[in-house]
């Protein structure tokens, strides 16, 4: 009997060991895979547009948050929680530093965003790191040292925006019902971004300040195969919670006259224009 009491605890010992080091265990740091920076992948962004970024990103640890810096590259260093050095600033220079938590959790995700490069920016080289931290604490960065920043050269011809199918003049929606549009992009250059808006006569808007921050989004789409030749096809339910903008956003829905637009810019910095298609909603 006083053997087996002996075999049974060395056999319950042994699993509390063997569990103790599988918990003991630490999960590997966070992998970043298939990075892309600027559109396909050029290292290249204009000021006054927008810098494409992606990247696939593997943490057995899950993710806690996605941190993106961007500064001048003739700065001292890159200031994060994997460095820690003094940085020379210059005035004016564009800097970022975005923490992203909408990843938190997930083991596998796919990082895909469009920051905006303001007109004030500087043209010139930056660099770019892309940090992921998991809910173990471990962080791997990556760090783009080859990122341009340039002056886009407008060459007078704007994007031309072609409608083949959208609502009759003052065609009544109602609850329910679904709102649609669609057409083809062309650009010598090429499109930095296609945008479709539902927009409120009321808001007194003009075509140039129209953005996904102000009107209802049916198409907001920068991934082009052919950035010079683009087919898009938009449509959103009336009444829906969220719109169709990159990060669906709550959608404000009141009766009264509205129009779509469709506003397409391009990489030299010009920016196209469809005629407006007024709508209402009761």
């Amino acid at each position: 009997m006083k053997n087996y009491i002996k075999l049974f605890a060395f056999i319950t010992l042994l699993s509390f060991t063997f569990t103790s080091c599988e918990n003991d265990e630490e999960a590997a740091a966070p992998v970043i895979t298939d990075v892309e920076v600027g559109l396909q992948n050029s290292k290249t962004a204009f000021i006054g547009g927008d810098l494409h970024l992606e990247a696939n990103i593997f943490a057995e640890g899950k993710i806690s948050k996605i941190q993106i810096t961007i500064h001048p590259a003739d700065e001292a260093a890159h200031i994060g929680p994997m460095k820690a050095k003094s940085a020379l600033t210059h005035e004016g220079e564009w800097k970022v530093d975005t923490t992203y938590t909408k990843f938190a959790d997930l083991k596998n995700a796919t990082f895909h965003e469009h920051i905006d490069v303001p007109v004030n920016a500087s043209a010139e080289a930056y660099h770019l790191h892309i940090i992921v931290v998991d809910m173990e604490g471990n962080t791997t960065e990556y760090e783009e040292e080859g990122l341009t920043i340039v002056v886009p050269v407008a060459d007078g011809v704007l994007p031309i925006i072609t409608i083949s199918t959208a609502p009759t003049a003052n065609q009544v929606f109602i609850t329910g019902q679904t709102i649609t549009i669609s057409g083809n992009i062309t650009d010598k250059k090429g499109l930095v971004g296609s945008y479709v808006g539902l927009v409120k006569v009321s808001q007194n808007l003009t075509d140039a300040n129209v953005s996904s921050s102000n009107t209802i989004t049916l198409l907001h789409f920068h991934d082009f195969t052919d950035p010079k030749n683009y087919s898009f096809l938009a449509s959103i339910n009336v009444g829906v919670i969220n719109d169709n903008d990159l990060t669906p956003k709550a959608a404000t829905w009141t009766a009264g006259d509205y129009y779509l637009v469709v506003k397409a810019p391009a990489i030299d910095g010009e920016v196209g224009f469809s005629a407006h298609y007024p709508i209402k909603i009761q």
